[in-house]
This record gives structure tokens, sequence and C-alpha cells, in this order.
């Protein structure tokens, strides 16, 4: 099994090696029950990251650090679904395309969210930036709720992302080229 060695906020982790298609391979970084990296790799965050309201991320790898930022700050943060819930009243929905899908997803948010992020000083946040998809789709969600985006944060930028500009995260994650 190939691996590949990695420091996040203080803590050591392996992470396990796997193909995106038959010319490069990546380092699979999962957060789900890893309280550790969670915690730590949040308040380190929070640290870099400028003032807001309320924290953003959509579902699903992104929301243990989504929660564990506003649980550490602002006390405050919305989940962006992949589905429409019983619950969500007239949706406002973007599509994404994540390199670790494979295809086409739709993001959703009821009413509710909307109204609640409108005028909101919003920090959008993931466990992993790649190719960001996933982050100009959260965008153009902020953007018709009428939120103010004041950053966009990731534990790691995965490739070409650690070189980005307009985002904030604490470690690079290269691709590996076969």
């Amino acid at each position: 099994m190939d691996t590949y060695k990695i420091n996040i906020a203080g803590v050591e982790r392996e992470l396990i090696k796997y193909p995106v298609n038959d010319k490069i391979d990546i380092a699979a970084f999962i957060l789900f029950g890893d309280v550790e990296v969670t915690e730590r790799a949040a308040a380190a965050l929070l640290e870099k990251c400028p003032e807001h309201d309320v924290v953003v991320s959509a579902e699903a790898k992104g929301i243990p650090l989504c929660y564990e930022m506003a649980r550490q700050g602002c006390r405050e943060y919305v989940i962006a679904r992949k589905s429409i819930k019983v619950y969500m009243r007239n949706c406002t929905a973007v599509t994404v395309n994540s390199i670790t899908t494979k295809r086409e997803q739709k993001l959703y948010l009821g009413d509710d969210d909307v109204e609640f992020l409108r005028g909101k000083r919003v920090l959008i946040v993931d466990d992993v930036i790649s190719t960001g998809e996933s982050l100009k789709a959260l965008e153009m969600l902020m953007e018709s709720c009428q939120a103010n985006v004041v950053g966009k944060a990731a534990i790691l930028a995965e490739g070409d992302a650690k070189d980005r500009d307009d985002i904030i995260f604490l470690e690079p994650l290269p691709l590996f080229e076969k």
C-alpha cells in the first residue's frame, strides 16, 4: 500500500494513495472520525481566517470542520445539502463537479437558510480544495443568498490549489503522477 505522510496542525497522519485515473493518484484525506485533526485544524484555521458571522460548507466531508470551526468561533454554521429534504422549502440550487465524486451533483439550500445567510459575513470551509469546483458552487450559492463571502479556507490545498492566493489553507497536498 502506497502512502503519503503529512503533518496537519501538529498531528502526523499517513494518507493512502488512490487512483483518480490512469495518470494521477491522490492521497485520500478522510476527516470523518479524526477528532484530533478536526479540533486542531479548526483552531489553526481560525487563527488565519477573517472575522465572520457564519461558517458554510457542503455536505458531506466538510461538515466536521465546519461544525468545529463554528463551535470554537462564531457559533453559527450552515451546510449546503446534496439532496432536497422534506423540510427544505423553495430551494436554491447550484451544480458542482468534484474530483472525488466523478459525477455532476447539485447543492441545495432551503429558503430558511437563504434568509439566515442574507447579509451575513460568510466563511466558506472544506476539508480539501483541489479543482475548486465545490468552492465555486458554494460561492455561487452565497451570491444567490446575498451573503458576503469574507474568506475561503480548507485544511489542505491539493495540486495547483496551493498556488491560489484567494484561499487560506494549512498544508499543501500534492497530486501523484504515475
